[in-house]
């Protein structure tokens, strides 16, 4: 079985488990115990690796815990972030899972135990809390303790039935890509909330190659709306992961989404000290302030929000709005994303930010903003996208690339929004449709109906307007009528229906002599 088959057997066999195990639960709410579960078994299997050093005389599944000195334990909680004694372990639970009647309160105490070896090292706040969404007492299990134990037994023996190979040779990258696959499914599956987390692999991937387009290293990347970080992983399985130096950032207003993406860094082999995922309000508790500035940016923010705005009046202090000289409108906070981006963007770096169309073209605020950005010759380029290419809505969004370091004073405008394959629910885009839009936005040459760059001043004189289908005309896609033929062609049926209709008028004569 090639790696591709396998992958996707897995693929099938996971979310088989994910449907038949839940039974009358609500998918949505289910997916915090199967995502839990295989997360558990990965750190489970993860660390015994660790602990066994490739020694295969070592079993640490089979050691009893008193053997564990207080050294071993240190060591290990410093380099990994966490502890898990043997009995801890993913698989020990998983094969008595049927005959234990405290499963749920087991399980729940084991995760706390996980969670607070932490306390008191560097890698606390990244454990702290990741496994507060699987919930084992939660009546969403069922409405009784067997009930609950019943089901949370299913998805631990569904999940450890799954085949993942030798863990040093490819358990990281299969564990990652089911990962992903379940979180893509239930977004696909959860409607507008779904898409909130999480952001297409297809169009992930064209984002972060625009934002570190040509960047040999760069220090850190950050996504200020991090979703369950699946923008943040394209970055580093399409780059090497050693040009990202100091790690990933990005920071979630959602408990849940933020849970998940802190998952999501460890089943994608981030350790702990390589990645910062906060929680909190990006535009009114932005964090990593002492951090910035970062070389790429990657979003995905929720389109035309409400915020407070105007309604704060030292909002228009912050560093990061000052420039502008205006807020954001309190019903539509998306160039408030947008410039807190650029206030943390380096002055080599790019940041590429999935944006809603209207913030390019309506007035008010909005065409201040745009102005700001345009006189100071931070927009690079400007993409259309196609409809229904993200999860909960059928938008045709842009793309809104940012540069420090422009050496010219234009702007692109890229019309891809014929660039789709079609599928069952979604559009996607093709590795080939991305190669197009990259070698456009590499080498800047206007392509009819495709690209154009226009000078900062055309742009001026339209109103500071950045919709791409402003500047790149639209192929008349029409049938082309040639009318010398479509004339030509009427005379000689013009000429038939008179023959018909003397032919006809013969024959009525005739009809009429006949009766007479």
């Amino acid at each position: 079985m090639t790696s591709t088959q396998q992958r996707a057997e897995l693929q099938r066999q996971i979310w088989q488990i994910a449907n038949e195990v839940r039974g009358s639960v609500d998918g949505w709410d289910f997916k915090q115990y199967v995502l839990g579960t295989l997360f558990y078994r990965f750190i489970s299997e993860n660390f015994a690796s660790y602990i066994e050093g490739g020694d295969e005389s070592v079993h640490y599944a089979a050691l009893a815990d008193a053997v564990i000195t207080t050294e071993i334990k240190d060591d290990a909680i410093k380099t990994k972030g966490y502890f898990i004694y043997p009995s801890q372990l993913f698989a020990n639970i998983a094969a008595n899972a049927n005959k234990n009647e405290n499963l749920n309160t087991d399980l729940a105490a084991l995760f706390s135990a996980i969670e607070s070896s932490a306390n008191g090292y560097p890698s606390e706040m990244d454990i702290k809390g990741l496994f507060a969404d699987f919930d084992t007492t939660s009546n969403r299990l069922g409405n009784t303790v067997v009930d609950k134990n019943t089901r949370l037994a299913a998805v631990l023996k569904g999940v450890a039935g799954l085949s993942f190979g030798v863990f040093q040779e490819n358990q990281i990258d299969l564990f990652g890509d089911a990962y992903e696959y379940l979180i893509s499914n239930y977004a696909s599956n959860a409607g507008k909330s779904g898409g909130e987390f999480f952001t297409p692999q297809n169009v992930s991937k064209l984002i972060a190659q625009l934002a570190m387009h040509k960047q040999t290293t760069v220090n850190k990347i950050y996504d200020p709306a991090a979703g369950s970080g699946s923008l943040l992983l394209q970055a580093k399985k399409h780059f090497d992961a050693h040009i990202i130096e100091d790690g990933f950032f990005g920071q979630e207003i959602n408990h849940t989404t933020y849970n998940l993406a802190r998952m999501n860094m460890f089943l994608h082999n981030i350790n702990y000290d390589k990645f910062n995922i906060a929680l909190g309000n990006t535009l009114l508790d932005p964090h990593f302030g002492d951090d910035k500035p970062f070389d790429a940016i990657v979003s995905n923010p929720p389109y035309s929000v409400n915020w407070i705005g105007s309604d704060d009046p030292t909002l228009i202090n912050d560093e990061r709005f000052a420039p502008a000289g205006v807020l954001a409108p309190k019903s539509k906070a998306d160039f408030a994303f947008v410039l807190h981006a650029l206030s943390y963007l380096s002055s080599k770096g790019r940041a590429a930010i999935v944006c809603f169309p209207g913030i390019f073209y309506r007035g008010g605020a909005e065409q201040k903003i745009r102005q700001y950005l345009l006189d100071n010759n931070y927009v690079e380029t400007v993409i259309a996208l196609a409809p229904n290419l993200f999860f909960g809505t059928s938008i045709a969004v842009n793309i809104l690339v940012l540069s420090k370091h422009k050496t010219d004073n234009t702007t692109q405008f890229i019309d891809a929004s014929k660039l789709f394959k079609q599928q069952t629910n979604t559009n996607v885009l093709t590795d080939e449709h991305i190669a197009q839009i990259m070698d456009a936005f590499d080498n800047k040459n206007d392509v009819e109906y495709f690209a154009k760059s226009l000078e900062h001043a055309a742009i001026a004189a339209n109103d500071y307007n950045l919709s791409v289908s402003s500047y790149v005309e639209a192929k008349d896609t029409r049938e082309v009528i040639n009318i010398h033929k479509l004339n030509a062609e009427l005379k000689i049926t013009v000429a038939k229906i008179d023959q018909l209709r003397t032919e006809i008028d013969a024959i009525v004569q005739e009809i009429e002599g006949e009766k007479a």
